[in-house]
């Protein structure tokens, strides 16, 4: 890793990351073989970060995103609504049903709280594996891993959302979390980028099945339900730069909780899943994500 992140990890300072250098510097999986971060595509992970102020993006990100914006602008308003959302869900599983453990596919490059950050809040010992498959991601994963508690552990597994058997054999996932005890299971903005519906289902149903009973899912689903048009534009803004998207109805959305017990209040838009006061004054129509939390009897 570079000197300066050692010092400032010595110090107990978090700093900030640089991925171009730790993507060379970090010895990944053990193969020391440079991280290719795609730059000259597109990538959602690093359109949502740019949109939201973040730093680790790329000029074909940018372009994206500024696309996106003047097509919607309330995009940004939407994404900060499904980071929001993800806080009080894992918040809620952890304060209110007593899990302790999760595995969080589709980590998206961080932003701070993170999922391990508001789950150890409510206790330190909570564990966390994230899944994701962008470099960029891999690379701050890699050197957050070490800012949570010392009494809960955090892990990474470099791995496709479309592969769930990868991700279910994973070593860092069973050195991490106890599978004869509940999980929380999140798929927060991830499955509109599985444009098949069987395929989405699927991949959904084989990691949901691979739970053990009392887990939790969270998942959010994008929709054009509540501004059609508008969101046409953003779709194929979003596809003429490589990352084509399914938007998908309520009854849609609610198929990927079948088998399980949907919490109240079921399959409604984000910021209306047991909202904070902040979030009252959000438009439906600047919302394009249902989501739900759903028990596994």
């Amino acid at each position: 890793m570079g000197d300066q992140a050692g010092r400032r990890r010595a110090r107990g300072e978090r700093g900030a990351v640089d991925p171009i250098d730790w993507a060379h510097s970090f010895d990944m999986d053990e193969q020391k073989e440079p991280v290719d971060l795609r730059t000259d595509q597109a990538h959602g992970a690093r359109i949502y970060d740019y949109i939201l102020g973040g730093k680790d993006h790329y000029a074909k990100d940018r372009e994206a995103g500024d696309a996106s914006l003047q097509a919607w602008p309330a995009l940004r308003t939407h994404m900060r609504a499904n980071r929001t959302f993800m806080h009080r869900v894992v918040r809620y599983l952890a304060a209110e049903k007593g899990v302790r453990q999760f595995l969080d596919i589709g980590t998206g490059i961080p932003t701070s709280p993170n999922l391990h950050e508001v789950v150890q809040q409510v206790d330190p010992r909570c564990r966390v594996v994230y899944v994701d498959n962008d470099p960029i991601v891999l690379v701050h994963a890699r050197a957050f891993m070490d800012t949570g508690s010392a009494e809960g552990g955090i892990n990474y597994i470099d791995a496709d959302m479309r592969e769930p058997d990868k991700i279910l054999s994973a070593p860092q996932l069973r050195d991490t979390l106890d599978l004869t005890r509940p999980v929380g299971l999140t798929m927060i903005a991830m499955v509109h980028f599985i444009l098949d519906d069987d395929e989405a289902y699927r991949v959904v149903r084989r990691v949901i099945d691979a739970m053990p009973p009392g887990s939790y899912f969270a998942a959010s689903v994008a929709t054009d339900d509540f501004a059609p048009e508008v969101l046409a534009k953003v779709a194929r803004t979003y596809a003429d730069h490589g990352e084509p998207l399914r938007w998908r109805t309520r009854a849609q959305a609610e198929k990927f909780f079948e088998g399980t017990e949907l919490l109240d209040p079921g399959v409604v838009q984000i910021h209306k899943w047991h909202p904070d006061p902040a979030e009252a004054g959000i438009r439906d129509e600047d919302i394009a994500m249902y989501g739900g939390v759903a028990y596994k009897p």
